[in-house]
């Protein structure tokens, strides 16, 4: 077996790591370390370090300073810190030294980019060193302090100076955040067999779970170890989508977990209405409930359909209102979520009620609850005949339009907008 630790704050590698490690060939008597780490630590014997590109090293030099000189600066300054050179991901400086060419040949014999920035851009960086010197040379009040901290991060090295007399280089050294990582999946509507492979992989993938505690306990067991879960109960589906995004913030690879298709009444729109572009996001789809009850009841979704939600707790009710009436005129098989609750036990009725006005009695309507769950039930009915009190929130209701018919027992709607002809 192998295990993965962690030194300090979390760090993202730059490189897709398939999880559950690849076994590594050991001997009887024990098993390998893997040790992600940018600090300067020497292997065990039976451990193996990995060095995630997380530093950045800004450098400032006056004209002609020798790469001897910009080298041994930052490889002591690494080297005091208890830091690896190995983790340095490139170095910085001020567009005016971009053909520095000590700065550009250490940069070379690093193995890494000599990145600059405008002198604009680093006046804004708000550094503990600022110097009037560089602020003469160049415009800026800083150059190694502020081009590492261009991109954010922790300052771990604060400016410092060579050793030559004069001194010709500056260097200061960041800990950049590792980028993360929001995964938004859907679970599909309960049974296992729903839910889908690439959901499996990002659940198996994350560092953090964010959910609500039942939806967590679907899917607990395929977690891997270590993976620290964050659940919540009803009602706190802003504070969740807000945790997953913080999370992902500090570097961590997060799902963020909801029923059906997360993007359907449910946490991928709360979620990223707070991401912006610092994090990586993912969507992961899911078979929605209305999917699902469709299955069950025969293909009552075969022509134009839509989905409303009756719950008025965040929508007024006058546009709910407005949008099931434009449903019923334009024709449309109507899915109904959220139909009822104790606290709300009218909407429905006024839902259905607007749906005939424009439909006949007979119209086809499809009631279905927990669909794919242990407790599954549906049964065909029609419009004038269901009974709003048998129907409650974990039920979806599907009114056919004037096309839908039953024919089995099965709710069928046509792919065309009439029946067509049987030829001999």
């Amino acid at each position: 077996m192998s295990r993965a630790l962690l030194d300090g704050e979390p760090v993202a590698l730059r490189a897709e790591v398939a999880w559950p490690l690849p076994p590594l060939p050991v001997a009887d008597e024990g098993a390998y370390t893997i040790r992600v780490t940018d600090r300067l630590v020497e292997p065990g014997e039976r451990e193996a370090v990995l060095r995630p590109p997380t530093l950045v090293v800004g450098v400032g030099a006056s004209k002609g300073a020798p790469v001897d000189e910009v080298l041994a600066l930052v490889e002591g300054a690494l080297r005091e810190a208890g830091l690896s050179a190995a983790s340095v991901a490139e170095l910085a400086t001020v567009d005016a030294k971009a053909g520095e060419e000590g700065l550009v040949e250490a940069a070379r014999r690093l193995g890494v980019p000599l990145v600059t920035y405008g002198a604009g851009e680093l006046a804004r960086v708000d550094v503990p060193n600022p110097s009037d010197a560089p602020l003469a040379a160049v415009g800026t009040p800083s150059v190694a302090e502020a081009a590492a901290l261009m991109g954010g991060g922790e300052l771990l090295v604060p400016k410092r100076k060579s050793a030559a007399r004069p001194a010709m280089a500056t260097c200061a050294v960041v800990r950049r955040p590792g980028r993360g990582r929001l995964a938004v999946v859907g679970l599909g509507p309960g049974a296992r067999d729903l839910l889908t492979p690439r959901a499996k992989d990002e659940l198996r993938r994350a560092s953090v779970l964010v959910g609500l505690d039942q939806y967590v306990d679907q899917i607990r067991d395929l977690l891997r170890p270590g993976t620290r879960v964050l659940e919540s109960g009803l009602g706190a589906e802003e504070e969740r989508a807000r945790t997953a995004v913080a999370e992902a913030r500090r570097g961590q690879a997060v799902a963020l977990i909801g029923s059906g298709d997360a993007g359907v009444y449910a946490m991928a729109s709360p979620a990223l209405a707070e991401a912006s572009d610092d994090i990586d996001v993912a969507g992961v789809p899911g078979v929605t409930a209305a999917l699902a009850a469709g299955a069950i009841l025969g293909a009552p979704l075969g022509h134009d359909h839509v989905s409303i939600s009756l719950s008025d707790l965040h929508t007024p009710w006058e546009v709910i209102e407005r949008r099931v009436r434009a449903a019923a005129e334009a024709d449309i098989v109507v899915t109904f979520y959220n139909p009822r609750s104790r606290g709300r036990d009218w909407q429905l009725p006024k839902a259905l009620a607007i749906l005939a006005e424009h439909r006949e009695p007979a119209t086809p309507v499809g009631v279905v609850r927990n669909a794919s769950r242990a407790d599954e039930s549906s049964r065909l009915t029609t419009l004038a005949a269901l009974d709003p009190a048998t129907v409650d929130m974990m039920t979806v209701v599907t009114v056919g339009n004037t096309a839908t018919r039953e024919i089995a027992g099965r709710m069928v709607t046509p792919r065309g907008y009439r029946w067509q002809e049987e030829t001999p």
